[in-house]
């Protein structure tokens, strides 16, 4: 017996109808999301690049000491 989640499989339902639409051409589906993406109207904020670590990611000098003790 295999386990099924019918959410799951409705958005591989969809996805792969979406696909069809476009003969899997990724390129055609990537211009599609773009149409929609601007007919939105909705801000888009792109995502950091990977040659800009995060800030949160960049060190600030060495780390902090681990103390032995525990506090009780």
């Amino acid at each position: 017996m295999t386990w099924s989640d019918p959410i799951v499989d409705e958005v591989r339902r969809i996805r792969a109808a979406y696909a069809a639409r476009f003969n899997y051409d990724l390129r055609a589906i990537y211009r599609d999301l773009k149409e929609q993406e601007k007919r939105s109207g909705c801000k888009v904020v792109p995502c950091q690049s990977e040659s800009e670590p995060s800030k949160a990611l960049q060190s600030n000098g060495p780390a902090p000491a681990v103390s032995e003790k525990i506090p009780t």
